[in-house]
């Protein structure tokens, strides 16, 4: 199950992104990479062809049997 932090939230909101795309990010993404600031985080990229193929990322990692979502957006400067 994925679950969302408070931030996540408010993020995902205040950037009317859909659900779906964020989670379409963490199942399966184009691209992941272990967070430089901090190695219990994953940084999941994914193309997003609705928003003009703009690269989503998304910022979790695991909790238990879930996955937690710190935050997501879209990425300017992530490779296509």
């Amino acid at each position: 199950m994925i679950r969302l932090t408070r931030h996540a939230q408010l993020r995902i909101q205040r950037r009317s992104l859909p659900l779906a795309w964020v989670e379409a990010t963490v199942i399966s993404p184009d691209h992941l990479v272990p967070d430089t600031d901090d190695p219990t985080l994953t940084r999941s990229y994914k193309a997003i062809p609705e928003a003009g193929n703009r690269v989503l990322r998304v910022v979790h990692r695991p909790e238990g049997a879930d996955i937690l979502v710190i935050t997501a957006h879209f990425d300017r400067g992530a490779l296509r």
